[in-house]
């Protein structure tokens, strides 16, 4: 049985050491397993929290401490099945730490897409003069999702000049936003 455990902790390990070197080079970041299975049954959430834990990080890891959760529990004497129950017990233990750690971690992800939209009631600052009666188009800084951003703009009344605050209040395209004068 030690063999057992010593081969599941020597392949974990490898696999667990290939992946951390794959992904400081950018590569495997796609090839985790996930499931996402959607059936139209009734029942249809209560099979699927296992597949959804199911990945290549989650399984190797699971391997390697499944491996050394038996060789550690033989090292202090205990007989081949508690080594057995103490390995299942910590490679399902690190089956489901890491799974709900990448699970996590996958909520974090974040388009960073900036919507001009949102724009509508914010301040900014002529960056260009904005003609008026929108015979032409300036240009603004905007703070818009904690970043600066650019816009040209145009206003409905008197000319703007560089420097002067302004207040966005429409949208009129995805890169022209109407202001006046904050």
């Amino acid at each position: 049985m030690e063999t057992v455990f010593l081969v599941c902790a020597i392949t974990g390990g490898t696999l667990v050491v290939c992946l951390l070197v794959a992904g400081l080079f950018g590569f495997g970041s796609e090839h985790d397993i996930d499931h996402d299975a959607d059936t139209d049954a009734d029942d249809a959430g209560h099979g699927n929290a296992l597949f959804g834990m199911l990945s290549v990080r989650a399984l190797t890891s699971s391997l390697l401490f499944f491996g050394l959760g038996g060789m550690t529990a033989r090292y202090y004497g205990a007989d081949e099945l508690a080594a057995f129950g103490a390995a299942l017990g910590s490679g399902a233990g690190v089956l489901y730490l890491v799974a709900a750690a990448l699970r996590a971690m996958k909520r974090l992800r974040s388009d960073g897409t900036v919507r001009v939209e949102r724009a509508v009631g914010t301040t900014g600052t002529v960056y260009l003069r904005v003609p008026g009666e929108r015979t032409g188009c300036g240009k603004v800084h905007l703070a818009l999702q904690n970043r600066t951003v650019e816009y040209q703009a145009v206003t409905a009344g008197g000319e703007l000049p560089t420097g002067r605050p302004v207040k966005v209040v429409a949208v009129v395209s995805a890169d022209t936003v109407e202001v006046e004068p904050a």
